[in-house]
């Protein structure tokens, strides 16, 4: 079992640090490329390229964010079976998992690439980033396998307790996606295809370095009678990945529409909010880590029926949360026109970005719990509420924009996003509170069982 990580038994602050470090490491590597891919883009493209770029994230989140929320729900049942033990469940779960994803990653890329231009389309793109935003897209959603083969291959290893080989796969990947990023754009002069390039070939990378990790553990060597049809098996995987797929991609819509009235406000608002959404999205990631460490941690104590402990780690989880508010929220409030400067160029898309970022910064700590509480609740296999929240995060966003975007101008996008995060939170809060209760509730106290004096005659 090498190279796992039981976390059904020990202290739980130890093991819950332990997988959170690497894991924080690994994500913030990832948010760091992805702010050093946008400052190459803007720096050595200009804002127009930037914007054309950032105009594909709320768009790469909806098609992404589906695969990432079924490779979650699949991960959870997976750590649930590795957290009771069965090692040949776990196996045929992991086996379905494999092949699900890859039915679902060619139907993915099939319509995400035939429907890339008329989405941008409808989300008002300005002709002058038309071309580019297109060319980005096409490339980054050709190569949608690698970023799926990724978080597979990694939502498996960490719901076995492996936060360690995603990291080395993310330091190996991000220092060659920066090496090529720069290769490309400023010795090639390949323009924004040399950074979605670069994107593809640096996820492809990481990958190689998970899986092959994921064959030399012994637990899980798979065999060709894995992979039998098994319906029932496929349908509580598609059951427990489908609601956590649409509730990235319906919190996708939200951002979508925000996009949608960014864009008609002219390119300069279009590069500042790419810039703000990078910042925060880099932000977020210790808090965003907690969760993933919280998701696991409850998988497996779930599986174990150890419902307790689960308490013990939505406690240390949200303390690590609400440190990296402190930090991370007070960075954003303070020196918002410092840190919009390292993307942006112009005057006006630095003003923008400044009178979004203190909003965003004092308010982050709703964003910052959600993780945690919903992931607890993932991690339980409840996923209808995560999924439910995302619609009411999809309804507020929109709601907020539309009411206020003409009223207040491009602050109601900070508006926006930080009431979609106060009720989801408080959706998730509820059913965390009332899911683990009804677990904990459910065990019967065991009886003593009395000392019975053995006579030898």
């Amino acid at each position: 079992m090498s190279k796992t990580s039981d976390m059904t038994e020990g202290k739980v602050s130890r093991l819950i640090l332990a997988f959170f470090f690497p894991m924080l490491a690994t994500n913030m590597l990832q948010q760091i490329y992805s702010i050093a891919d946008t400052a190459i883009v803007g720096k050595g493209l200009g804002d127009n390229a930037l914007a054309s770029v950032g105009n594909m994230s709320s768009l790469s989140f909806l098609i992404i964010g589906f695969s990432l929320g079924l490779s979650t729900g699949f991960s959870v049942l997976i750590g649930q079976s590795f957290g009771a033990k069965d090692y040949d469940k776990m196996r045929r779960t992991t086996a379905a998992s494999i092949k699900l994803a890859a039915i679902i990653t060619v139907f993915l890329t099939a319509v995400s690439v035939i429907f890339l231009k008329p989405v941008l389309e409808m989300l008002r793109t300005d002709s002058s980033i038309m071309k580019d935003s297109l060319t980005y897209g096409y490339i980054i959603f050709g190569g949608l396998f690698a970023s799926i083969s990724y978080n597979m291959c990694s939502g498996i290893l960490r719901a076995l307790g492996d936060s360690r080989t995603p990291l080395t796969a993310i330091i190996i990947s991000t220092v060659i996606n920066i090496v090529l990023d720069w290769f490309f754009i400023f010795i090639m002069k390949t323009g924004v295809e040399g950074a979605a390039i670069a994107t593809v070939l640096a996820q492809v990378i990481s990958t190689v370095v998970c899986f092959a990790k994921l064959r030399k553990l012994d637990i899980l060597r798979l065999s060709r009678k894995d992979f039998e049809p098994d319906l029932s098996l496929s349908t509580s995987l598609l059951k427990n990945g489908l609601p956590m797929a649409l509730m990235n991609s319906i919190t996708a819509v939200g951002c979508m529409v925000i996009q949608y009235f960014v864009n008609g406000l002219g390119v300069a608002y279009t590069s500042a909010f790419s810039a703000c959404s990078r910042f925060i999205n880099m932000f977020i990631q210790p808090a965003c880590t907690a969760g993933f460490t919280m998701s696991a941690f409850t998988s497996q104590n779930y599986g174990a029926e150890k419902y307790t402990r689960i308490r013990e780690g939505l406690k240390v989880c949200l303390t690590i949360a609400f440190i990296a508010y402190l930090i991370f929220g007070s960075i954003m409030t303070f020196f918002p026109r410092q840190i919009s400067a390292i993307m942006l160029n112009g005057d006006e898309p630095i003003s923008l970005a400044a009178q979004y970022m203190p909003i965003c910064g004092i308010m982050m700590f709703l964003v910052d719990f959600l993780f945690v509480f919903r992931s607890g609740v993932q991690g339980m296999g409840y996923p209808f509420i995560p999924m439910c929240s995302g619609i009411l995060e999809m309804i507020m966003r929109i709601g907020v924009i539309v009411l206020f975007i003409n009223r207040i101008g491009f602050t109601a996008t900070a508006w926006a996003d930080c009431a979609a995060w106060a009720a989801a939170l408080a959706l998730n809060i509820i059913g965390f509170v009332v899911v683990l209760h009804k677990k904990i509730s459910s065990v019967k106290p065991k009886k003593a069982v009395k000392n019975k004096t053995c006579h030898v005659h």
